[in-house]
């Protein structure tokens, strides 16, 4: 069986690249073969630390702004490729020294590849593959030519780049995509084929639960018995959509649902009064230092009589006494959910989908393309926000209709308080995610994927 490195610019975090490098692990494992991560920055996962590659550093960050939006930081284009490959050069060997140590004989990186975030890694990786002779599969969550990134070649060093590396062609290596408008780009843009292994998560484990370590988490965070928790736990970045939540909440929050609410109860039996409140809690974090976009939902929520609860600095991919202080997993977050809003105006696939499925928490989306084509046929039961921007408001943040959101509300309302019509909806849920978007099925995909690389599976 193989020694597998699977890395990415960092591990062991909350978000969705990091969250499904685990789900691989724990896959990779149950077929027989060891896995090692690597990364730029571990969070609070084990692994092995090559720091140059995370893509938040001082020198990723300028040389990838310098590539892909404005050569402003170098005198030429060529200063840009020499600042590159010198960096390129560090991760380089490294990296043969974590194959060389961990005696690895099969490379996935994880987005290196496609998203373009540190170029020197994506040279590095490249590098190695072929001095090394070594098989990879490139796993590509997301690409640099995403229309909504804004990402465009800055001179012709840049260009030649994003050419040769993002993503490189080479017999040595395969690609692996998440969804179908990134298997037919690639292949258009490229001429490469690539497979399908889209997201899953592990639907066989033992429920998520109330119990000693995670029973104050409402108390902790502000939100009361009786409250309705309504979660946001995706990170906070604009293409999430997460204003959308913010207007669902507004409409929930009108007399007449509110009415509904309260004359029924909530579907477990908690009372809902006048007292009660609808609260939107963010357990994602915001990789803008400025958050610019969190500002935007906070001034949006406040105009709106919306309740805010951002809880990303109690909130980690696992439990942990830090500093003295408790920090939660994004599961317990789950336990305490009454709904999960997914309101994300593109996703490459959908973490926080399946996260909700497996929670057995309804589950409010805006149908984004990729769910569109390629999940929703599936027969998932969700409340729906629509699949059109019909504009943006004052803050430049996206809109749906009066009327989705509305109908929105009304099957939130359903799901809040009427307790036969929440279980059917999340059973068939949870059925269809196990049936579909297993760990199971994700073996079932390694397999092939690896059998094709004439590795054995």
């Amino acid at each position: 069986m193989s020694m597998i490195g699977l890395c990415h610019y960092k591990v062991g975090g909350t978000d969705g690249v990091s969250l499904e490098m685990d789900k691989w692990k724990t896959a990779l494992e149950r077929l027989g073969h060891t896995v090692y991560l690597c990364g730029g920055d571990l969070g609070t996962g084990d692994g092995y630390l090559i720091e140059e590659l995370y893509h938040h550093r001082e020198d990723a960050e300028r040389m990838a702004r310098n590539t892909f939006y404005e050569l402003r930081d170098y005198e030429s284009g060529t200063a840009l490729e020499q600042d590159i490959i010198s960096l390129s050069r560090v991760i380089e060997r490294k990296l043969i020294a974590f194959i060389e140590d961990k005696h690895v004989d099969l490379l996935i990186p994880n987005n290196i590849w496609s998203i373009g975030a540190n170029p020197a890694a994506a040279i590095a990786f490249t590098n190695v593959v072929r001095k090394l002779h070594i098989p990879a599969i490139g796993h590509n969550h997301d690409f640099h030519w995403e229309t909504f990134r804004g990402m465009r070649p800055t001179c012709p060093e840049a260009q030649r780049i994003i050419d040769q590396y993002l993503p490189p062609v080479d017999p040595l290596i395969s690609h692996v995509v998440i969804n179908s408008f990134a298997r037919d780009e690639l292949q258009e843009r490229r001429g490469v084929l690539s497979t399908i292994v889209p997201n899953v998560f592990d639907f066989s484990g033992p429920d998520w639960k109330v119990d000693d370590y995670n029973q104050d988490f409402r108390s902790k965070i502000g939100v009361g018995e009786n409250d309705v928790l309504v979660l946001q736990a995706t990170r906070i970045v604009s293409r999430k959509g997460i204003e959308l939540a913010i207007d669902l909440l507004e409409r929930l929050n009108q007399p007449e649902f509110r009415d509904q609410i309260t004359r029924s109860g909530l579907y477990d039996g908690r009372r809902f009064s006048e007292k009660s409140r609808i609260v939107l809690v963010l357990a994602g974090y915001s990789e803008d230092p400025k958050k610019e976009y969190l500002n935007r939902l906070r001034e949006k929520a406040e105009s709106m009589g919306v309740e805010l609860r951002v809880i990303s600095d109690l909130v980690k991919s696992r439990r942990e006494i830090e500093d003295g202080k408790k920090i939660y997993s994004l599961w317990d977050c789950y336990v305490f959910a009454d709904l999960v809003t997914y309101p994300s105006l593109y996703e490459g696939w959908g973490n926080q989908f399946l996260e909700a499925l497996r929670a057995r928490v309804p589950i409010v989306v805006f149908e984004y393309p990729v769910y569109r084509a390629d999940i929703k046929e599936k027969g998932f039961s969700v409340i729906s926000l629509g699949s059109e921007i019909v504009g943006k408001d004052e803050l430049g943040l996206a809109r749906v209709s009066e009327q989705s959101v509305t109908r929105a509300a009304q099957e939130g309302v359903r799901a809040l308080a009427d307790k036969a019509f929440r279980e059917a909806m999340v059973e068939r849920n949870f059925a269809l995610g196990k049936r579909y978007y297993s760990l199971e099925s994700l073996e079932n995909y390694l397999r092939t994927v690896l059998r094709n690389r004439n590795i054995e599976a």
